[in-house]
């Protein structure tokens, strides 16, 4: 796997049983929530595009929750819906894309957002060469990007803000900087599952427009 922590590109299936594995190891931090909070999951998806992994990110529509915000596909937990069934359900409503227990590859910590949810990320390889098509109500596009990048020198990168702290972002794209809470799962996804260190982003910052 040394190759792929240079960032040599791999397909998906070459990732599956390395991200399997360190997930696996992994002792994710759960989130201690009351009955009444606010639950909600996401799904890492990666999918295949030019024999390369992509994680698929997609952007909010200008109303509603998160309105206009890079994102991972997901939402709330319905009732007593187990985090992997909410990831999936919502993946395949929101995309197109869809899969079954056996294509989680494993959770990452649970992330408590400024405004109230805690989420779970659940990392996920569905089967075949299946593109996804945008839930047209809710999401305003779909964006693969590269695993490699999230690997790349530069990311994440730290802003400051007037009170002294440090805002993540993960620039992606010249036209794609992610924040947190997104940003965090994604760079604990590229640590954890990609590089295999031990990662903590519980207390990333988020900026203001993401608690709404």
């Amino acid at each position: 796997m040394t190759a792929h922590l240079a960032g040599t590109v791999g397909d998906v299936a070459s990732w599956r049983g390395h991200i399997r594995e360190r997930l696996t190891a992994w002792e994710r931090t759960e989130a201690t929530r009351a009955p009444s909070a606010r639950r909600a999951a996401v799904a890492v998806t990666l999918l295949d595009r030019r024999h390369e992994a992509h994680v698929l990110l997609i952007k909010r529509v200008r109303r509603g929750l998160n309105p206009g915000q890079w994102a991972l596909p997901g939402g709330k937990v319905d009732g007593d819906e187990h985090v992997s069934g909410t990831a999936l359900r919502e993946l395949g409503e929101e995309t197109g894309v869809h899969g079954s227990a056996g294509d989680v590859l494993g959770l990452l910590d649970d992330f408590v957002t400024s405004s109230g949810y805690v989420i779970t990320p659940v990392v996920v390889a569905p089967p075949g060469d299946q593109r996804p098509v945008r839930q047209p109500s809710e999401i305003a596009s779909l964006h693969p990007v590269p695993v490699t990048r999230l690997l790349a020198p530069g990311v994440p990168r730290w802003r400051k803000t007037p009170s002294g702290g440090l805002v993540l972002q993960m620039p992606l794209r010249h036209d794609m900087v992610v924040h947190a809470p997104t940003g965090a799962i994604l760079w604990q996804f590229a640590e954890v599952a990609l590089r295999g260190n031990p990662r903590r982003v519980t207390d990333a910052l988020e900026p203001d427009f993401t608690a709404h």
